[in-house]
Formats: structure tokens, C-alpha cells, sequence
């Protein structure tokens, strides 16, 4: 059942206002050359900061402040980058890290929503995990690794669920934090209005949380990368950007080393930009709970 703002479902059960006469001036929209100038406008501030750093970091190069071996320019980094894509070793690498990522971070986000929603729900379910949570959630993600080997051995399956329990926390902490911030003043007009619980669940609760949830999986999902790079290397994965990344340390090829962190950088970008903020532009965006 898709989930609506709370105003709107609150409305549901309210008289509907009065139609727009026809002769109504129309809502207030942009120029198509206002629209396209706004397009290059945000296109130009995206691409800003990447223009500087850039800069620096070939300045930097440039000046020989590190062997260039350490600190290749950036035409060294691309050339690695752009060699390893056309032969097909950086896009191998990218999908089996991805595949992992995919599947830690579905079940990261799975347990975890349902457990916020669980903690902010019930005060029992707050009681007992709570505690739980707030002291594993400090620990370093790596502190865990040793124990996941140990316990599920080398290979796919420890790396998968490391990912998902480490991941899980940032998910967890957000959706309760979420479920408690709902405006009792919404969960009562609801009630009043005839709302049961399942009604309430799913158009004032869900609704209202959601802010919070979409920045827990924004968080997890960045830890999600970090444990995951390292676990790749532990748990003898085969093949993977932290494979890689750790693969070429060994023998000091930086450029290829960093050509594996942008990989990660721009797949973090596109799933931002694809997923997580297309997600929030259609739900609480569009209800008017958060403004862009």
C-alpha cells in the first residue's frame, strides 16, 4: 500500500476545498529559457568543487612535493582508469563489489527499518534492543570482521553479512528516531478521524518517518562501502574494488589504486543522485515535508 503524507491522509476523511474557477490565473511556472539556465546553473555548481580539487591536486603533482609515484597527476590516474575499463578489469571488479554491496545492503535495510519501526513502535522492543544497539553501533566495523570469519568462514557469505550488520545500525538509530518525532498531534487527528491502526501505520507513521529512514540509508550505505573495501581483502574474496585497491598498494601502482576509489566515489554519486534523491524527490519532497 503506497504511503501518503500525513496531511494528506488526515484530508481523506476532511471535506475536499472547492475546485479552481476556470478563469483562475495559472500557477506560476519558469521560462523554458529560465529552465535551461537553472539546469546550467546546478550542472555548474555540481562540477565546481570537483574543478578545485582537481586543481589542487595537480598543482600539487606538479610541484613534486611527493615522488610522482606516490602522487601521479591526474592524466596518470585517468589513463589507468580509462586502460583498466576498456580491458574490462575495472567494470569486473566494480560488479562483484556492487553485488555485495547490493545484498548486505538489502538486508541492512530490511532488519533495520523494520527493527526502527519495532523500537519506535513498542516500548518493549525499545527496552531490549536499544542497549544493544547503542553499545555494538560505536565499534569500529573491522573490530567485527575477525569474529564473522570465524564464525561463517572466507568467501561470499561473511563479507555479505558483515556488510549488513555494520551497515544496519546507521538504519536502525534513524527509523526510531523517525517513528518517535511523528507529531503526536498527526497519530490523534488521525484516531479521531476514525483511522485504524493499520491506517495509521501506513499514512502517518511511515509518512512521517520517512525523512529519517532515507537518511539512515543514506548513512548506512556509506558505511556500507567502508567495511566492505576491507573486508574484501580479510575474508580472500575473489576480485572486488577493494581487492584491488589493496591488490595495487602492494605494489605501488597509486594511479591504479585511485582509479578504484573513483569507482566507488561515482557509484556512490549515482545511486545519490539515481536512487536515494529521486526516492526522496517523489515522496517527501513532492508532500512538501522537506524542501531542495
Amino acid at each position: 500500500m503506497r504511503a501518503m503524507p500525513p496531511s494528506a491522509a488526515l484530508g481523506q476523511l476532511m471535506p475536499h476545498a472547492p475546485a479552481a474557477t476556470a478563469g483562475a490565473p495559472p500557477a506560476s511556472g519558469h521560462s523554458p529559457v529560465t529552465a535551461v539556465e537553472s539546469r546550467w546553473r546546478v550542472a555548474a555548481r555540481n562540477v565546481f568543487p570537483f574543478i578545485v580539487v582537481g586543481g589542487i591536486w595537480e598543482t600539487v603533482a606538479r610541484l613534486g612535493l611527493f615522488p610522482r609515484r606516490l602522487f601521479p597527476p591526474l592524466e596518470e590516474i585517468a589513463s589507468a582508469f580509462v586502460s583498466m575499463t576498456i580491458s574490462g578489469v575495472l567494470p569486473h571488479h566494480a560488479i562483484q563489489s556492487l553485488l555485495r554491496l547490493t545484498a548486505g545492503f538489502a538486508l541492512a535495510a530490511l532488519v533495520g527499518i523494520a527493527l526502527g519501526i519495532a523500537m519506535g513502535r513498542s516500548r518493549r522492543a525499545e527496552d531490549v534492543f536499544l542497549p544493544l544497539v547503542s553499545i555494538a553501533a560505536p565499534i569500529p566495523g573491522i573490530a567485527y570482521a575477525p569474529i564473522f570469519m570465524l564464525w561463517f568462514g572466507l568467501g561470499e557469505m561473511p563479507a555479505i553479512l558483515l556488510v549488513g550488520f555494520v551497515s544496519s545500525f546507521a538504519v536502525i538509530i534513524n527509523t526510531w528516531t523517525g517513528v518517535k518525532a511523528v507529531k503526536q498531534i498527526w497519530v490523534r487527528s488521525a484516531q479521531a478521524m476514525g483511522a485504524d491502526n493499520r491506517r495509521l501505520f501506513w499514512h502517518v507513521i511511515v509518512p512521517g518517518a520517512l525523512p529519517y529512514i532515507l537518511t539512515g540509508l543514506r548513512l548506512g550505505l556509506a558505511q556500507a562501502w567502508r567495511i566492505l573495501v576491507v573486508i574484501e581483502l580479510l575474508a580472500a574474496v575473489p576480485f572486488g574494488l577493494g581487492w584491488l585497491i589493496f591488490g595495487a598498494r602492494e605494489f605501488l601502482n597509486t594511479d591504479v589504486m585511485l582509479a578504484g576509489v573513483a569507482v566507488i566515489g561515482m557509484i556512490g554519486l549515482v545511486l545519490e543522485k539515481q536512487v536515494f534523491q529521486r526516492l526522496e524527490d517523489y515522496t517527501v519532497v513532492r508532500w512538501g515535508m522537506v524542501t531542495t
